[in-house]
């Protein structure tokens, strides 16, 4: 899959080299000098992620060991690029989403993250946390657990809390918050099964689970679970009908009046 995926972006890269000179240097750096996607990757975030305290070349040796010993986080943002490619009409190459894409370019520093966090490095998780947060406005928690196949549109100003989990196949809108009711301790965030649509804004709060294939309405406060394929809206959210799809996550009908 890596390898034909990898084709996929050189022959694009190749083509706005042709139709856009002013970034040939540019796409060249970053895609075309390289031999496979894990190290155009690895190139592309670390020198988003630099800065004086952690040089490039330290961010990009972590992220080419993390690939190595994690292919698995390798085909999930393979899995990532595509799904953006799928669900957002203003995306017409894979290679879009490689280098423009915040939310893309996001998640994956968080790929990082979890990984250090999950093998004790936290302080060091927390330092690329912050940076995350800084350079792309997204602020993740280390510990949070995302599937793959999932979309931040946008993305500005979502926040995910330590305990959250979003599941396979799931697309989150801007300034969307799965965060705590206050500072309990323990088990406090969201569980966002596979197939969900979060509308823009929408604030869920606390340890509650947000069904298969359900969809929460633009700037709702969500603070109980949600049943599977169901639509919700509204502060505090209810159920105001059902999504004309199993999987409000691909085709991201945002009016919840059709439903």
């Amino acid at each position: 899959m890596s390898i034909e995926f990898w084709q996929q972006l050189k022959d694009e890269a190749g083509q706005l080299v042709d139709n856009e000179p002013l970034l040939a240097s540019y796409v060249h750096t970053c895609i075309l000098a390289h031999h496979n996607f894990e190290t155009a990757l690895s190139f592309i975030l670390s020198n988003k992620l630099a800065d004086d305290v952690m040089r490039a070349l330290s961010v990009r040796e972590m992220f080419e060991q993390i690939y190595l010993m994690h292919p698995e986080v390798v085909e999930a943002a393979i899995c990532d690029i595509e799904a953006a490619f799928k669900r957002d009409p203003a995306v017409h190459s894979f290679l879009t989403v490689l280098l423009n894409f915040k939310g893309f370019q996001a998640i994956q520093v968080h790929r990082l993250a979890h990984q250090l966090w999950n093998a004790g490095r936290k302080d060091l998780a927390l330092f690329i946390q912050s940076r995350n947060s800084e350079v792309f406005s997204v602020d993740i928690h280390p510990a949070a657990k995302i599937g793959q196949g999932v979309m931040f549109d946008h993305a500005t100003g979502i926040v995910v809390g330590e305990t959250a989990v979003i599941e396979n196949n799931v697309s989150i809108m801007q300034s969307v918050t799965l965060g705590g009711t206050g500072n309990e301790a323990g088990d406090r965030h969201p569980k966002v099964r596979e197939g969900v649509m979060i509308g823009a804004g929408a604030k869920i709060l606390g340890n509650i689970i947000i069904g298969e294939g359900a969809k929460v309405g633009a700037g709702s406060v969500v603070l109980s679970d949600v049943p599977a394929h169901v639509t919700v809206a509204g502060i505090p959210a209810k159920v105001v009908g059902k999504p004309t799809c199993q999987k409000p996550c691909e085709t991201m009908q945002q009016n919840i009046l059709e439903d």
